[in-house]
């Protein structure tokens, strides 16, 4: 490592303070940065010494996605060969499914990365961590065979519209991985829903069906829905749905690590589930006070957690600490609403079945609000306090 550290001080010569090529000096300390521990400290203000700064809670952030990303290989391969061949061998279809797979992620990074440098070294500033997560995420929540072309405008509106233009890394309202998601969803549907673009090849080989369980619930109305998958097909993820999104499994083993690592925010992962529990039971309701429902409204409650993007969303985009609530309250809050929309939204809206791409969204904006109603009560609580201990003062007196 030694070798190394000599070759980039002797690279990074021409890019130092006053050499012709200083302009670019953001893009060679992005690469020093994520090999080394940065030789600089803070000089002012305020700080916390600490050893977990925002690179390592990224590289957190990309472990604990490691296994839906692994699985979604997998069950992409599994998919595709199990409706064609009666036999599928295990690296068979993870090859499968790395083959369609690695390129978006090779082109989620290499657009998304070049489009953060760009504006590094237009703006004068280093080059944040924070697209490590985002460039992962982003190929993750996408159907298999969505055309390389359009993961890269998806990347490019996110990080631009999205993110750069808040301000870059910490200062974006909007999630930018559903932000890509939301661009390509609303720009091209027909490659984000329907019932061939789940499965890889879906569409050019008669026979292969690639309907998920929500879209075989939204398409049934108030009919009896044909649903083929068990519970456990739906909480191990042996189902059609996006990349890294159908393994409940693999996302709680992901929300493990970011609690134990205080990375994400345990009440907002609760509290979100709760509230999804809470309106998937109001739904179930429904018919025992005498008002018809249809297929996704009498869908078992606790099925509505372990399909679709619910858990995945939950988990990894709900709880960005950029775009979430930051107050204790405030995440309660923000993480209940945003279940109890998302189950919602899926149900009363079934051209949107996937709602809780639309809740995050929704409650991304609205999470500045919550966090200044929540300490707004506290400071009249504080003032209330404060004339009641005044007036026990005079009284004494």
């Amino acid at each position: 490592m030694e070798w190394i550290r000599q070759k980039l001080d002797q690279f990074k010569v021409p890019f130092n303070k006053g050499n012709k090529l200083e302009k670019y000096a953001p893009a060679i300390n992005a690469l020093d940065t994520f090999l080394y521990t940065p030789n600089h400290t803070t000089k002012k203000g305020a700080h916390v010494r600490d050893a977990v700064d925002l690179k390592r809670t990224m590289i957190t952030v990309v472990l604990a996605l490691i296994p839906a990303l692994i699985f979604g290989m997998w069950n992409g391969g599994y998919q595709y060969l199990s409706q064609i061949q009666s036999e599928v061998g295990f690296m068979e279809a993870l090859a499968h499914g790395a083959w369609k797979i690695l390129p978006m992620i090779a082109v989620s990074y290499g657009v998304g990365l070049g489009i953060e440098f760009a504006f590094a070294i237009f703006r004068g500033h280093e080059v944040n961590e924070g697209y490590l997560v985002t460039g992962l995420l982003i190929p993750m929540i996408m159907p298999i065979d969505i055309p390389l072309w359009m993961v890269a405008l998806s990347v490019i509106f996110a990080v631009v519209i999205g993110k750069e233009a808040f301000g870059g890394t910490g200062m974006n309202i909007l999630n930018p991985a559903l932000t890509a998601r939301a661009f390509a969803f609303f720009a091209y549907p027909t490659f984000m829903s329907g019932n061939q673009v789940w499965v890889s090849e879906a569409s050019n080989i008669d026979g292969v069906s690639g309907e998920t369980i929500l879209g075989t619930l939204a398409a049934a109305g108030k009919e009896a829905p044909n649903v083929t998958y068990s519970a456990l097909d739906m909480f191990s993820g042996l189902i059609p749905g996006s990349i890294a999104e159908t393994s409940t499994i693999c996302i709680l083993a992901g929300a493990l690590i970011l609690v134990l690592t205080k990375v994400g925010s345990w009440r907002i992962i609760l509290s979100a589930f709760i509230g999804a529990s809470v309106m998937a039971l109001i739904f179930n309701a429904l018919p025992n006070m005498g008002i018809e429902g249809n297929a996704l409204t009498n869908f078992p409650w606790y099925q509505h957690l372990i399909i679709g993007g619910l858990s995945f969303g939950i988990v990894f985009m709900a709880t960005d600490p950029v775009s979430a609530a930051q107050t204790l309250k405030g995440k309660w809050i923000y993480g209940f609403l945003i279940g109890f929309f998302a189950v919602m939204i899926r149900v009363f809206n079934p051209a949107y079945p996937e709602g809780i791409m639309l809740a995050i969204l929704l409650m991304n904006v609205f999470a500045p609000a919550i966090d200044h109603y929540v300490i707004q009560a506290n400071i009249n609580r504080r003032k209330k306090r404060a004339v009641s201990a005044s007036g026990q003062i005079k009284t004494a007196v």
